[in-house]
């Protein structure tokens, strides 16, 4: 704000103290929004982490599960079967809201199923397939999970790091403004009121006289 723009009058005095007011309340309730947000953040982290860390583990098996698969039946074998899957997994996306950030909630059904719904024949297979198929549909899962949870903190730090740029610049620009802008005007009132008083005085000396 550029102090000669401003008029040092009592009414804009009047309205940058509501105006100082008003700011330091969003402030307030800025720095709140943040603190909670980080604190979500941090909740939602450590499960990630978790998810994370099983995810990786059913990658792995699920990787020694197929390779043992194709080793005992057969590449061709192995992608046949998977070919013969009938049904795909659906997933549903909705979202709720975390102090007015609005984050996804993923669901999903016909990812896990039972041995006759998968679609390939009991007879022909065997038990290495059924452990593939169930260790990728862990998998699956996993990264349903771990998907939601990463775009989950991914908007949450969004919406924290613009958050901290509005308490920044409250805290560091424009309440100090209007601060300097607020002892500007005072300055100016009572230089008006000195000035207003020595001719007053000036006055009356020349009246007695």
């Amino acid at each position: 704000m550029v102090l000669q723009d401003v008029k040092p009058t009592r009414s804009e005095l009047i309205q940058l103290k509501r105006r100082i007011k008003l700011s330091e309340s969003g402030h307030k309730l800025l720095k709140m929004k943040r603190d909670g947000l980080i604190l979500e953040f941090f909740k939602i982290l450590n499960e990630a982490r978790n998810v994370r860390t099983e995810l990786d583990a059913a990658y792995d098996i699920a990787v020694d599960k197929i390779s043992l698969a194709c080793a005992v039946n057969g590449v061709v074998a192995v992608k046949s079967t998977a070919f013969t899957t009938k049904e795909n997994p659906e997933i549903e996306l909705s979202g709720h809201n975390i102090m007015g950030v609005f984050v996804p909630k993923i669901s999903s059904t016909g990812v896990r199923k039972p041995l006759y719904e998968r679609g390939y024949g009991i007879i022909g297979t065997n038990a290495y397939i059924d452990e593939t198929a169930d260790a990728y549909e862990d998998l699956v899962e996993k990264i349903i999970t771990a998907a939601e949870l990463e775009t989950t903190m991914k908007r949450l730090l969004d919406e924290i790091e613009k958050t901290k740029r509005r308490v920044n610049a409250l805290e560091f620009k424009v309440i100090p403004e209007l601060i300097e802008t607020m002892k500007f005007i005072r300055f100016a009132l009572e230089e008006v009121e000195r000035e207003s008083t020595f001719r007053l005085k000036r006055v009356k000396a020349r009246t007695k006289t």
